[in-house]
């Protein structure tokens, strides 16, 4: 399996242009960043001056899910449509950019879907452990540049999903790299059907790491084949970001 490249190549994620201000970052292109060795995510806070919440930040995704409070909590209200958009590898992660008009309701705010990434093993733990893969589903508000991130866990199933067929199929497997999407991809097909979660206030968990994020990681995993997971993980592997403390934080859970 190839190492993580330790190339970032900002101008291919769509989530900066979109939240603009919000990821303001003087010559992006030119930071280098990683998840290994020189760059790697305890260099993070030094490469960049806005990079430094990164190690001073007091709400820094991800977390290990354990002791959550259970809570009457609202439903995510999912109003996603179809996509054909591209398929890219961003030098970090495997990213897909979709149509617009796919959006979320939480607490009455409409957040616009943006795109989805993956790492692997997940980013997010339960009760110290990992999954092999975790997805992102990184949503913003219509009226401010607060996000919204969906995560699901990935577990590793005896048949290869159908649903991710498209995605996993399509992967470029050079940095820089995009492909059009063969065919047509269900988002909410992407989904477990139970939707219960966790939520948490966070931050991204790339640099810059800003503190933006309100989390919603979804309580029932999703399986894909082992072949789906090692195709993935062939091309990424390691692309997960160390655990950060929860410090004083509300970590909320509702199961339905």
């Amino acid at each position: 399996m190839r190492l993580i490249r330790m190339v970032a190549i900002f101008t291919l994620l769509p989530m900066v242009a979109a939240v603009g201000g919000l990821l303001m970052i003087s010559n992006a292109d030119e930071i280098q960043w990683g998840y290994e060795g020189d760059g790697g995510p305890s260099e993070w806070a030094e490469l960049a001056p806005e990079f430094s919440i990164c190690g001073e930040g007091k709400a820094q995704s991800p977390i290990d899910i354990r002791d959550a409070v259970e809570a009457a909590l609202v439903d995510i209200a999912f109003h996603y449509g179809e996509t054909a958009n591209n398929i890219v590898n961003n030098g970090h992660t495997i990213q897909v950019d979709v149509d617009t008009g796919s959006h979320i309701v939480y607490n009455g705010i409409t957040y616009d879907l943006l795109q989805f990434h993956f790492h692997a093993p997940s980013e997010h733990t339960i009760a110290g452990e990992a999954a092999p893969m975790e997805i992102h589903f990184v949503h913003k508000d219509r009226n401010s540049n607060n996000l919204a991130v969906v995560g699901i866990l990935l577990s590793e199933g005896e048949s290869a999903n159908e649903a991710y067929a498209p995605i996993i199929d399509n992967m470029p497997t050079e940095a820089g790299a995009a492909n059009a999407m063969g065919d047509e991809l269900a988002l909410a097909e992407l989904l477990p059907e139970r939707r219960g979660y966790f939520t948490y206030q966070g931050s991204l968990t790339t640099p810059p790491c800003s503190e933006v994020a309100r989390w919603l990681l979804l309580d029932t995993p999703v399986a894909l084949s082992s072949a789906q997971v090692a195709a993935y993980r062939a091309i990424y592997d390691g692309n997960a970001r160390p655990l950060q403390p929860l410090g004083e934080r509300d970590l909320l859970h509702t199961g339905h």
